[in-house]
């Protein structure tokens, strides 16, 4: 198990914005990478209610389960990581919720029972990411439920820094700063149309 903190800024993107970061981004040497988050809440959104989320990522043939939610001590979401196996993850996707003790603690420090979590689903992520500015640039083209969107996300150690670096890349690509759901609320929001 781990935790960190995760200093991020994100702005959804026009199709044709993505193409543009992506073209702009090239030299950089760029790394795909291919992720899917199976996510997980309760019937009555308890996780939602908490502004945290659960999820098992896929990437590589590795599967880790994270818990965020937000940061006790300021700024960012606070991230519980625990690995987990594919017939764990399997388990947990048919039903069958296995207990992890630090993701169980946080889990009942909010009153949310695990024996209550449900299986919501799958969003898949082509994503690219480099490094620029001291900060790492992520491209994320996500596919779930028959939607795709598009995003920007800047993850940085230092908050001011990485604000910085952000609003620059906007203002230098002329793209306008959107409210961006994080993605699972994307994708839960897709559920209730």
């Amino acid at each position: 198990m781990t935790q960190e903190i995760e200093i991020e800024f994100k702005n959804l993107l026009t199709n044709a914005e993505y193409q543009q970061l992506v073209k702009h981004f090239h030299s950089y040497q760029m790394t795909k990478i291919e992720q899917k988050n199976h996510y997980f809440e309760t019937a009555d959104f308890q996780l939602k209610k908490h502004h945290a989320a659960l999820r098992i990522r896929e990437k590589q043939g590795t599967f880790q389960l994270t818990l965020k939610q937000p940061n006790p001590n300021g700024a960012g979401l606070l991230e519980t990581h625990c690995p987990i196996t594919t017939d764990e993850a399997q388990q947990w996707i048919n039903g069958h919720i296995i207990a992890k003790d630090e993701v169980s603690k946080a889990l009942q420090a909010m009153h949310v029972n695990i024996q209550e979590l449900i299986y919501g689903g799958m969003l898949k992520t082509n994503r690219l990411e480099c490094t620029y500015d001291n900060t790492t640039v992520v491209l994320d083209q996500s596919h779930y439920n028959g939607y795709t969107d598009y995003e920007l996300e800047l993850e940085a150690e230092d908050e001011q820094h990485g604000k910085t670096v952000f609003q620059q890349l906007l203002t230098a690509h002329q793209i306008p700063k959107r409210k961006t759901p994080n993605k699972i609320e994307r994708f839960y929001h897709t559920l209730k149309i």
